[in-house]
């Protein structure tokens, strides 16, 4: 049996334990035995997760970067997905039980979804409206939600994590992750290439833990402006 791996939240850029300190296992479903511990968030790990995504939807440099240079980060970052994809399936395989021939190129095909999101970023636009009025002028503008918070489960999580970042990252959105409680390894370790692929500090917020407390604190905070769960 390997050394046991220990794994942190991805919190405003920094790497960190539950506040109290508490963790959870996981099992390697093909042999029952426990490979990794991860971190059990409390409320207040949450609070903190949220207002770092918070502070980097408006006070940080992701609300003044221009759409291109969104799609670029998400461009990037399905890069990096696919160069580390044997790597990330190696993970999900043994946190899962995925077949390695499934997971192991996985990855590849998440990060053209990334690739499709980077190139629709520029395309957010609104249009002009036709009135009976010479003297109006009426039009539609499209803005970012605020901070999205999205619940995924064990059984697909880095597709399912990808088809929600991909397009609230695309319209300026940040976003708190929440991976699921029975296999939260390979979103941590998807965490690593956030900050390489250029995107900013509080962006992307990856919180591990149970329902209670850390995905009702999570669904139910006020500054959240959309919950997408599956």
């Amino acid at each position: 049996m390997g050394e046991l791996q220990r794994y942190d939240m991805l919190i405003d850029g920094d790497w960190v334990q539950a506040s109290d300190g508490a963790t959870f296992a996981s099992v390697n479903p093909a042999t029952g035995a426990v490979w990794a511990e991860v971190p059990d968030a409390t409320a207040a790990d949450v609070e903190r997760a949220v207002r770092a995504a918070d502070r980097a939807m408006y006070q940080r440099p992701w609300s003044k970067m221009t759409p291109t240079e969104r799609g670029r980060c998400l461009a990037r970052l399905g890069d990096l997905m696919a160069e580390h994809s044997e790597t990330l399936g190696e993970i999900e395989t043994r946190d899962t039980g995925k077949m390695f021939k499934e997971t192991r190129w996985q990855a590849k095909y998440i990060a053209e979804f990334l690739h499709f999101y980077a190139g629709a970023a520029d395309k957010v636009h609104g249009e002009t409206l036709p009135i009976d009025k010479p003297d109006m002028f009426v039009f539609t503008e499209r803005e970012p939600l605020g901070v999205i918070a999205a619940v995924v489960p064990w059984n697909s999580q880095m597709f399912l994590s990808a088809v929600k970042i991909g397009p609230a990252l695309a319209a300026g959105n940040t976003i708190v992750l929440k991976a699921s409680e029975q296999a939260s390894a390979p979103l941590l370790k998807f965490g690593e290439l956030v900050a390489k692929a250029g995107i900013p500090d509080g962006v992307v917020n990856i919180v591990t833990g149970h329902a209670e407390p850390c995905g009702r604190a999570l669904t139910s905070h006020p500054l959240v402006a959309k919950v997408a769960f599956t």
